[in-house]
């Protein structure tokens, strides 16, 4: 199922390049540097979900403690890292030609800033805790508390005075119909890259999980 999952990501993701390059026409005042809109988006899209996901598999391990869903969490967590991490660069080389700079502490990138940085933390206090359960535990309270950031991040800019432009008003976008198509589409390839890559590292760290739990017992025994 996963090599199915990474085939169609694959071929997804170079539908959506085709589509950002040569059939989304290009923005009327930004031009073609516009088009790493469409890879922006659908990163940041995907930042949220591995986030919601971190959040809600901590909640849900909190109340039947299956080391199954810390593992999801986890795995979530990495990949949203990743995630965030290209928003924050694909976000400054957009804005350098538009607003010619690369970074103004604006509401919308300082917030972003701030989600990454929290979900680091995360990671690094699983990286910090030896002891499985309690690792699972801290992480998981941590990953629900750091999750408040994410709705802060998407209604800044409409609750606080912004640069950053509101492409999404209630009812309609503010793109023509190839730029909607465009987009959707990334978003759906980033989708699947998504869910390919948390379940290749959930797997990898299931199995680096048993492997160290295979060794401590090996050692009890000598």
């Amino acid at each position: 199922m996963r090599k199915t999952i990474g085939i169609a990501a694959f071929v997804l993701l170079i539908l959506a390049q085709l589509a950002a390059f040569l059939y989304a026409p290009p923005e009327r005042t930004m031009g073609d540097v516009q088009r790493i809109f469409y890879f922006h988006v659908a990163s940041a899209w995907n930042a949220f979900l591995a986030f919601f996901v971190v959040f809600l598999a901590g909640v849900l391990y909190l109340v039947n403690r299956d080391r199954r869903l810390d593992s999801l969490a986890a795995a979530s967590a990495e990949v949203g890292v990743v995630f965030t991490t290209i928003v924050l660069v694909t976000g400054p080389l957009w804005a350098k030609p538009v607003w010619n700079t690369y970074w103004t502490w604006d509401v919308r990138l300082t917030t972003t800033l701030i989600l990454w940085f929290i979900y680091v933390a995360y990671l690094a206090i699983r990286a910090a805790v030896d002891e499985p359960d309690q690792r699972a535990r801290l992480a998981s309270i941590f990953g629900i508390l750091g999750f408040i950031d994410v709705p802060v991040v998407f209604f800044s800019i409409r609750w606080w005075r912004s640069i950053h432009p509101v492409l999404i008003e209630p009812g309609s976008m503010n793109m023509s119909s190839p730029m909607v198509a465009t987009l959707i589409l990334s978003v759906v390839a980033f989708t699947v890259l998504y869910v390919y890559l948390t379940l290749y590292v959930r797997d990898w760290l299931e199995i680096k999980e048993e492997l160290s739990e295979a060794k401590d017992r090996l050692r009890w025994t000598m």
